[in-house]
């Protein structure tokens, strides 16, 4: 949303013959006295980094889509398998590796191959990320390229893919050589201890445990199979089976493997049978107020917000720099609001809202607000921040409106239940921390745009590689690890472009047909692009909540009173519903959100009087 135009505001294989030559050919010179002292250290330090370059262990160390990759017996380029991807339409069929190197130091990274429009290449390098490919390749082609990491890198990935659409290619052989860590880091971390169940409800278990040293990742195991993996110390197992007992043990992970499991915790569910939304009424209104900054809707004091708003979101609290995770929120200054109350009238404002029933958030992030989490530094600043703000006022909740570049997709990222863009992960981490601080009573809300959800149904995982922007469809892992925790989802449909329905035909803004065939993604789930395995499953009706402009200043997409109705009778009722025919109806469907109070204000509360006529409020 702007401000002004706010939308929202193990082991290592065995090395190849070829290394052990090169071994060789080392100890013959250095007993001819032909290389100095220098250069014997030089060598020594150099190193094969990558695991399993030959896929003669299958694809033991690498990451690959589901189902798009496998070891083959022919062709080969050496020893008895090599690597065959097939990219599909939703992804290029990268496979990848991580790897621990030392800072400020020169790689060379090779690879043999057959296919057309086949890369290889190294990220996070700390200096220029770089990548050859060769267009065509008839028969095995070598590619070769260096790199020199950052002062302060430590690791990098590795990748090799195809081209979408593109017919499978082969890799083998693959290399990175030179300076390897500290001989005594070579090797999987300890195993994880005080494993620890908290929050229990009847189909989640919220756990903890204690960091490990050396660890860059987490594997929480679910009856003995992996459930999700986090970089955090703490995780929630969700869509679990009520009154059933679970058996939990978490291991530790780096570039050199896993660790065994810890000491297993077995916990058992609550019953069923709630829907998990007493917090609000059965039918609810939700809207911005901006508290912080002053706009062409002009300023609302928090004591002359109408009774008919029932979850009051606060715009914005915002971050100091965009990757700080430091947030603050202040009242709008008075040179810029002269309306604007005093800090303690504000605070006395919240406590009677809340006492007539009323829920205040405070709302982090809107267009201007860009909030990236990309370290634990960052993620725990955001912790700590984000508390502080709600302590201040004795807030009922958080609200996540993450915008613009807020939110990617790393370029491994195909299942969205297990994704490893740092900037999603910690925000997970985050999120979780917090709601197992404040408890049940916690209200959680988010307000993604449509293209950080919906688009997910064409795009997700196709990053940056096919021209399709990495974010699509990146609040998918967020909503899916949170669902058990989620009070509220109200996608923002409105300055949206065309998004293609369960209909498989691209729904526009101006009628009720956008809203309803959006809603009904959220209501019915759907396949998410990129896995043919996942499906992103639906929400409880009392979870969603229908986000619209409160007028044509507020943001495109705007429709009246009677296209808003014509949305709930369509969705509640299976009524009114026009070109589109939702998946089902849904009484229990939570209510509306709009963006915002303001501008509700300034249109003569169009909106909100449509939801109070609806409902008989």
């Amino acid at each position: 949303m702007s401000r002004f135009r706010r939308s929202r505001g193990t082991a290592r294989p065995p090395a190849r013959p070829r290394h052990r030559l090169r071994a060789t050919l080392l100890a013959v010179a250095l007993a001819c006295g032909g290389l100095t002292a220098t250069a014997q250290s030089s060598q020594a330090a150099e190193a094969e980094l990558l695991r399993n370059g030959g896929f003669e262990s299958g694809l033991d160390g690498w990451r690959c889509p589901a189902g798009s990759a496998a070891p083959v017996s022919t062709p080969v380029h050496g020893g008895t398998a090599a690597l065959k991807a097939t990219p599909g339409g939703g992804h290029h069929a990268e496979c990848a590796q991580t790897v621990s190197v030392r800072p400020d130091s020169a790689y060379t990274l090779s690879g043999w191959f057959q296919g057309s429009y086949v890369y290889l290449g190294a990220r996070g390098t700390g200096t220029t990320d770089v990548s050859t490919w060769t267009p065509s390749a008839g028969d095995w082609t070598r590619l070769s390229t260096t790199f020199t990491t950052g002062p302060g890198t430590t690791s990098v990935t590795v990748y090799t893919h195809g081209w979408y659409g593109t017919p499978a290619y082969h890799a083998d052989d693959l290399s990175l050589t030179g300076p390897g860590g500290d001989p005594g880091d070579q090797q999987p971390p300890a195993v994880p201890e005080g494993l620890t169940a908290g929050t229990v409800t009847s189909s989640s278990v919220a756990l903890t445990w204690n960091a490990v040293p050396g660890a860059t990742g987490y594997r929480l195991y679910r009856n003995g199979e992996p459930a999700r993996t986090t970089t955090g110390t703490s995780a929630t197992a969700t869509g679990l089976t009520p009154e059933t007992a679970y058996t939990f043990e978490v291991a530790a992970t780096n570039a050199y493997g896993e660790s065994a499991r810890s000491a297993a915790v077995t916990v058992t569910t609550g019953r069923g049978g709630g829907d998990g939304g007493g917090k609000l009424p059965q039918h609810a209104l939700v809207g911005y107020l901006h508290a912080s900054f002053a706009n062409g809707s002009g300023y609302t004091r928090m004591a002359d917000v109408p009774d008919s708003w029932d979850v009051i979101n606060l715009a914005f609290g915002e971050p100091t720099t965009p990757t700080s995770g430091d947030i603050r929120f202040d009242l709008c200054p008075r040179g810029e609001c002269p309306e604007v109350e005093t800090e303690a009238e504000f605070a006395a404002a919240i406590k009677a809202k809340q006492a007539a029933g009323k829920k205040v958030l405070i709302s982090i992030g809107g267009a201007n607000g860009q909030v990236r989490l990309e370290t634990p530094a960052a993620r725990d600043a955001f912790v700590t921040s984000v508390s502080s703000i709600i302590d201040r006022y004795g807030l009922d909740g958080l609200d996540i409106d993450f915008e613009g570049h807020s939110l990617a997709l790393d370029n491994g990222d195909t299942d969205f239940r297990n994704p490893t863009s740092p900037v999603i992960v910690h925000l997970i981490s985050a999120l979780e921390t917090l709601t197992a601080k404040y408890g049940p009573d916690f209200v959680l809300t988010m307000a993604p745009e449509t293209f950080f959800v919906q688009l997910g149904y064409q795009f997700y995982g196709s990053g940056q590689w096919g021209g399709q922007d990495p974010r699509a469809g990146a609040y998918l892992p967020v909503i899916h690890a949170l669902r058990d925790r989620l009070t509220l989802l109200h996608v923002q449909n409105y300055n949206s472009g065309p998004i293609m329905g369960l209909d498989d035909r691209h729904h526009t803004m101006g009628s009720a047909d956008f809203p309803i065939a959006m809603t009904d993604m959220l209501l019915t789930g759907f396949p998410v692009a990129g896995d043919q395995d996942a499906f992103f499953a639906p929400l409880r009706p009392d979870q969603v909540a229908v986000g619209l402009p409160a007028s044509s200043h507020a943001g495109n997409g705007h429709i009246g009173p009677a296209e808003v109705t014509r949305t709930l009778d369509c969705l509640t009722r299976g009524t009114s519903c026009g070109s589109y025919q939702p998946h089902g109806t849904w009484p229990g469907m939570r209510g509306l959100m709009t963006w915002s109070i303001n501008w509700d204000e300034f249109n003569g509360r169009d909106f909100s009087r449509t939801f109070d006529t609806y409902y008989g409020n």
